[in-house]
């Protein structure tokens, strides 16, 4: 944990504190933040941080330790009457504090504190505001060794989608049988060879099953993959490596020489909303100006929205990117929440639009990774939809 810089994010942000609490383990924030890692946590505990001063810690007597490594003095509770009477001392003076909450719930990654907690915080005249920004400077940027891991895992995921295209080549080519499901573990297979991990399986969908963003083949429901077929290849993981994060892209393909124009067409006005929204970010990078997360999705759905597509765009436009493919910083979206955090140095996120109609569905999906004054997109971008029978030879498609 670092108390001075969290402190001085405190005076900037002109709040009296921050203040930690769990129950079971069900804010990892907290102990990712704090740096601890204490087994069975069968009681509440809190730890404040003061914008100035010392820390405190409320424990309860039979899990008296589990602050322990942590600097600020220690209080203990055994009956709940007495831990109300020790929190309201604690937070004394304080009148707003951070938490992992949200308003309305609009950034469920933050909104790990039950509403009882946060009353029971009100309740001694103190405002409880969301932690959300905080959490992105002391959770979602990248340190230098992070963002080099990122980049030896985009060369895998790369290599992985050219591996699943030219095997659905082959086997169209001499006429054999093949699934969404066996191509999933070819690149499952190039992953793992690559020495990069991933908490799901990589998403291989064929026509319709494309217009399902979160589709995943299994044995029983995969679609065989054929002639004149549109495939979309979602793929992601990270280098098996403590502190790696991930890489996450998504790529199509048309079973065939020549790409049809429905399909071109379609493609293009998501690879425009796309363009769009990386420029609108580096843009504002270059100029040092300040951007919203709700501000890249608007531009991107605008494009859409122009278009007439805008009711088969049934998601945000990108996702903050960490150790966890989705992370702790500011996400893409005025769609499903209205994401109003600031985009900062040192963190990376998916510009990913896309088109779900119910034939077939497009999205192509880039990672953007910000620093001091500048953004770049850190693998290759799609250009056109991938005529897999034409190239698969040259094996060109990717970077």
């Amino acid at each position: 944990m670092d108390l001075a810089a969290i402190q001085a994010a405190l005076r900037e942000m002109r709040l009296d504190g921050w203040l930690f609490y769990d129950h079971h383990h069900r804010d990892p924030i907290a102990y990712r933040v704090l740096g601890i890692n204490p087994p069975m946590c069968t009681r509440r505990w809190y730890y404040m941080i003061p914008a100035s001063g010392d820390p405190s810690k409320l424990v309860h007597r039979i899990e008296s330790g589990k602050l322990d490594g942590l600097p600020g003095a220690r209080h203990e509770y055994s009956s709940w009457r007495e831990q109300r009477e020790r929190l309201r001392e604690i937070l004394r003076g304080s009148k707003n504090l951070a938490m992992q909450y949200s308003a309305l719930n609009d950034i469920p990654y933050v909104g790990l504190v039950d509403a009882g907690t946060v009353e029971l915080v009100e309740s001694f005249g103190v405002q409880v505001v969301s932690s959300a920004d905080l959490v992105q400077l002391f959770e979602a940027r990248w340190p230098a060794e992070a963002l080099a891991l990122h980049l030896e895992a985009g060369k895998v995921v790369h290599a992985a989608i050219r591996e699943g295209f030219e095997a659905i080549a082959q086997a169209v080519r001499r006429g054999r049988e093949i699934s969404e499901y066996q191509i999933q573990q070819v690149i499952a297979e190039a992953l793992a060879a690559g020495d990069v991990e991933a908490d799901e399986p990589a998403i291989v969908a064929v026509n319709a099953n494309c217009s399902n963003p979160h589709y995943s083949p299994t044995p029983e429901t995969s679609q065989p993959i054929k002639p004149d077929d549109f495939v979309l290849l979602d793929v992601f993981g990270k280098k098996r490596a403590p502190g790696a994060v991930y890489f996450d892209i998504t790529w199509t393909g048309f079973v065939g020489e020549d790409v049809p124009q429905r399909y071109a067409k379609v493609f293009a006005v998501v690879k425009e909303a796309r363009d769009r929204a990386v420029d609108l970010v580096q843009t504002a990078m270059r100029q040092g100006r300040a951007l919203a997360g709700w501000e890249v999705d608007d531009v991107a759905r605008g494009v859409i929205n122009r278009h007439g597509y805008g009711d088969y765009f049934v998601h945000r436009t990108g996702h903050s990117i960490g150790e966890d493919v989705h992370g702790n910083g500011a996400n893409m979206d005025n769609f499903e929440t209205r994401d109003t955090r600031r985009i900062i140095p040192r963190t990376c996120f998916s510009v990913e639009p896309g088109i779900y109609l119910p034939e077939f569905g497009v999205r192509s999906e880039v990672d953007v990774y910000v620093d001091d004054h500048d953004a770049r997109v850190t693998g290759e971008m799609q250009q056109a939809v991938v005529p897999i029978l034409a190239e698969a030879e040259a094996g060109s498609w990717v970077a």
